[in-house]
């Protein structure tokens, strides 16, 4: 499978992207799943790669048309000389990795997808995932913080986006949990402090 056609692809969709999911994240995360990777001899790196390159491709956060995004990406990984199996493999990663797929749910991946939703949640905790988040909140319009808000206990994929929130309150409600919900021994378990862990936080 050629690598090129992935890059043009997902960087004629996130380019522009000003909420933490521009090139610099795709960049990153396919740099992470290499690494994993390379310690995963079981895993097919054409595959892993593949679905890191795309994984933003057709969030449905970041584009207006998922269902047209989705046969772009399709589309693309046809013509970079993907199989119809390679295809489907890289597919079902997409559709399955998301924090927001997994509220209904722990979702089955592949090893592969395994390796790409790790180095994807790498990107979302410590240092970069501060800066990820607020930019996403600043973005979105979001308030920073509000006493009145509280952090959401009991979240489905249906209100994840739709029902109020705070910047900060985003901390409890995903970033503060990926650190526990690695999937391999590859994934390095990242220090529980720089994400916000300690107390200090407003709550």
């Amino acid at each position: 499978m050629k690598e090129k056609p992935l890059w043009a692809h997902a960087r004629a969709v996130l380019a522009q992207d000003a909420s933490g999911h521009a090139m610099d994240h795709i960049t990153r995360v396919v740099a992470t799943t290499s690494t994993l990777l390379a310690q995963t001899p079981a895993a097919d790196a054409d595959i892993a790669v593949a679905a890191a390159l795309l994984h933003d491709t057709y969030d449905d956060k970041l584009v207006a048309d998922v269902a047209e995004a989705k046969a772009a990406t399709l589309t693309v990984l046809t013509e970079a000389g993907a199989t119809p199996a390679e295809t489907e493999a890289v597919i079902a990663i997409i559709d399955h990795m998301s924090f927001k797929a997994s509220l209904g749910g722990k979702q089955a991946l592949s090893l592969e997808g395994q390796l790409v939703q790790d180095a994807d949640r790498l990107d979302a905790i410590g240092a970069i995932g501060i800066a990820r988040t607020m930019m996403y909140g600043g973005a979105h319009g979001s308030k920073l913080y509000d006493p009145a808000i509280r952090p959401r206990t009991q979240l489905d994929a249906a209100g994840y986006r739709s029902t109020e929130s705070t910047i900060l309150k985003h901390f409890d409600e995903k970033l503060l949990k990926l650190a526990d919900l690695m999937n391999t021994p590859a994934a390095p378990p990242p220090s529980r402090s720089p994400a916000g862990r300690d107390a200090r936080l407003p709550r």
